[in-house]
């Protein structure tokens, strides 16, 4: 990147050893529009990476260039504005096909960068400062995201996500499975790539616990059905672990499920959500039960039900529920549970609700407590990484975010693989 950023320069502000300045463009265009790079895996991956290398040689040519001129311009005793227009023409040129570059192909930026880097375009030193986090951003994701696809070639052959039985991912609430919106995010794409075998619950997005699990009681034998396995590994998330558990241990479905796997489930409810319906206006809660049914029956739901679906995850419901349901010993269960320590980190609006909810339920993931999550005898908690940690949304990709210290596809990845091993 330096030697290319100063045969930029060096064109970019010919004037010092008057060259011809048609040469000079004719250098600086093809330095903007050829790449002279080493090629990754992917032509969006390579998109991104000449993007950022156009931002840094802008960045490293900008303040060479202002350095230039103003000695320039203290030894000549006056400023030659044809020469700061080209400068100004070529750092145009480099800058807007760097930007849209990674705009136009970056997942890492997110909204937030986009939006900040727009508004803060004109704001001295600030525009700058955000410049090197932009590029700092999309620098990792290249290297993150190429490693990744090195992985997954190196252990192609070894299919390490190939388990015996099928596996059924199965949603949490206010969700629904959508062919062209995972839920799980890039979830479901990596266990595909490593051998596994991937169905979906298709069940409602807000339905009271014993319907949600009629209906995967359903899905289950459809699988078997259409596979000819003859059990299904479940992974399920949030309240889609308490619809599995009923399925499997009061409707039979012990008999054809290998495995449950829950993903931060709220095995023993949640004490906020008792606190919110006792005080919730009643006209205030219907209100908002009828907007969200009328508007989940649209997407496809058939008999939403908002208030019976919330009602079921209460702290009082699921300790019924628990007297109610046992641990079937022909399923291996693990619960898998995480903290969101920094609510900035949880995105919205978990960023908003990690702080209410550790009022009632103590140290939580955005939504669900900590010492909600244990159930049966196999339980993993996820230490945070740094002071950010990992929220209920971040466990399924809700947000396709790369974070530090956690690779929530290998995390994934590492537990299919074990129940491979398990013989499941």
């Amino acid at each position: 990147m330096i030697f290319y950023s100063i045969i930029y320069f060096l064109c970019s502000n010919f004037y010092i050893f008057k060259l011809n300045a048609w040469l000079c463009i004719l250098i600086g265009l093809i330095i903007n529009f050829i790449p002279f790079m080493k090629k990754l895996e992917t032509r969006n991956l390579n998109r991104i990476k000449r993007g950022y290398l156009l931002l840094e040689i802008f960045l490293f040519n900008l303040v060479l260039s202002f350095i230039n001129l103003l000695l320039f311009s203290i030894k000549n005793g006056k400023i030659n504005w044809l020469n700061i227009l080209f400068v100004f023409l070529f750092e145009l040129i480099i800058f807007w096909n760097g930007m849209i570059r990674v705009y136009t192909s970056s997942i890492q930026l997110g909204v937030k960068n986009r939006v900040v880097g727009l508004l803060l375009g004109l704001v001295p030193i600030a525009h700058l400062v955000e410049l090197v986090k932009i590029i700092n951003i999309t620098k990792k994701e290249c290297k993150f995201e190429n490693d990744k696809i090195l992985l997954d070639k190196s252990r192609e052959k070894d299919e390490v996500c190939k388990t015996k039985y099928p596996i059924l991912m199965v949603h949490g609430i206010f969700f629904r499975d959508y062919r062209y919106l995972d839920y799980w995010g890039r979830i479901p794409g990596e266990l595909k790539k490593n051998g596994a075998t991937i169905f979906y619950g298709n069940h409602e997005s807000a339905s009271p616990i014993k319907e949600s699990a009629e209906e995967l009681s359903i899905r289950i034998k459809e699988i078997l059905k259409e596979t000819g396995a003859k059990k299904v590994n479940i992974i399920a998330h949030s309240k889609g672990g308490l619809d599995s558990r009923y399925a499997i241990e009061k409707l039979g479905m012990d008999k054809y499920v290998a495995s449950l796997t829950m993903i931060n489930t709220p095995n023993k409810g949640c004490e906020f959500a008792d606190y919110l319906l006792e005080k919730a206006p009643k006209g205030l809660a219907n209100t908002v039960a009828k907007t969200y049914n009328a508007a989940l029956k649209k997407l496809g739901d058939k008999k939403p039900d908002f208030l019976s679906s919330v009602n079921d995850l209460r702290h009082s419901s699921c300790e019924k529920l628990n007297k109610e349901l046992k641990p079937k010993k022909n399923v291996y269960y693990l619960c898998v549970g995480s903290k969101l320590i920094n609510g900035r980190g949880g995105k919205f609006p978990l960023n908003l609700s990690n702080g209410f909810v550790k009022m009632f339920d103590g140290p939580n993931d955005g939504l669900v407590g900590e010492k909600s999550f244990k159930y049966g005898k196999n339980f993993i908690f996820l230490d945070p990484p740094k002071k950010r940690g990992i929220s209920h949304g971040d466990m399924i990709d809700l947000n396709r975010e790369n974070i530090e210290g956690f690779d929530v596809r290998e995390f994934y990845v590492a537990l299919v693989e074990e129940l491979k091993e398990r013989g499941f």
